[in-house]
């Protein structure tokens, strides 16, 4: 290939090259984009449908089903015809793409969840000044800050990743174009690279993580003085959910950025690691923060009930 890049597609392996887990990874993540898919969309549009789910709560909500949304979209897609053709190819600028788009929702996901977890401390934590602190306008600001901190973070990135000379080979070992796999392949000096995964994720993404932590201690710390049985026990089943999801989108995208990579156990152990972040977490985060709502639930089931209705009529 030369020694530059010259390549006009990468070659991505996938999980796998035998027919029964090809055939097994297709129904698998087709059934989970499915209902990743549907859930987010019924979520936004019902949010935005129902007058009484203006607030700021939901109004994050909103925005995590609309990037899980376009998350989950910007791998599934191509990993489900990766699953079902025998050459599995991308073309260089749709993998230029595919990554900046991945690295956005990743970086914008991880800082929008320190948020949503800034938003329930200070609901649960300072009641009184709630409507105070979070008025429209500063969760517009938050929202804002989450949405630019992904936009600069994956810019960073990209352009230090695709500035190097692709021309060890083009073939990706991963289901996706991303960072770790593409310096693998490199044969440019990488140490830039790796210093900047450290650098810039210190700066924008690390700091999210213990924020979101911290905000949830304290949130523990008073529902424990919540009086009612019944109260705490159903508070305490959300906080420690949303500690489970947002634990598993962190501690496995901090592995596959962190974690040598020597081996081809290694390799394999990311593309799994990779599925929870960039697949699962997407698709359990609207049971997660959403249906386990009361408000939500009751708002899904009464335009179900109208809707039906109006088309009983018609």
């Amino acid at each position: 290939m030369g020694n530059q890049t010259s390549q006009v597609e990468f070659v991505l392996t996938g999980f796998s090259e035998k027919p029964d887990i090809l055939i097994f990874s297709f129904v698998l993540f087709l059934i989970i984009y499915i209902i990743g898919s549907f859930g987010n969309i019924m979520i936004v549009f019902i949010i935005l449908y129902v007058p009484y789910l203006q607030t700021p709560m939901y109004f994050f909500i909103k925005n995590l089903a609309l990037l899980d949304m376009c998350y989950i979209s910007t791998i599934v897609p191509k990993l489900l015809v990766s699953s079902i053709s025998t050459y599995f190819t991308i073309t260089f600028g749709g993998c230029v793409t595919q990554l900046f788009i991945f690295l956005t929702m990743a970086a914008t996901e991880s800082t929008l969840l320190a948020a949503m977890s800034y938003d329930r401390y200070v609901a649960i934590c300072n009641p009184l000044r709630y409507s105070a602190i979070m008025k429209r306008e500063n969760c517009i600001k938050l929202a804002m800050a989450s949405w630019t901190t992904g936009i600069v973070y994956s810019t960073i990135h990209t352009v230090n990743t695709f500035r190097l000379h692709f021309c060890r080979s083009n073939v990706i070992e991963h289901f996706f174009c991303d960072i770790p796999p593409l310096l693998k392949i490199a044969c440019s000096d990488t140490s830039l690279n790796q210093k900047m995964i450290f650098g810039v994720g210190a700066v924008l993404i690390l700091p999210c993580f213990p924020l979101t932590l911290v905000s949830y201690l304290f949130i523990i710390h008073t529902i424990m003085r919540i009086p009612s049985a019944t109260g705490r026990r159903k508070t305490f089943s959300t906080c420690v959910s949303h500690l489970i999801t947002v634990g598993l989108f962190y501690l496995t995208g901090i592995s596959v950025y962190l974690r040598p990579k020597n081996t081809s156990a290694a390799l394999y152990q990311d593309k799994i690691s990779a599925v929870f972040y960039t697949i699962l977490v997407p698709m359990v985060n609207p049971i997660v923060y959403s249906l386990r709502t009361r408000e939500l639930k009751e708002a899904i089931k009464k335009t179900l009930i109208r809707r039906s209705t109006n088309w009983e009529r018609r």
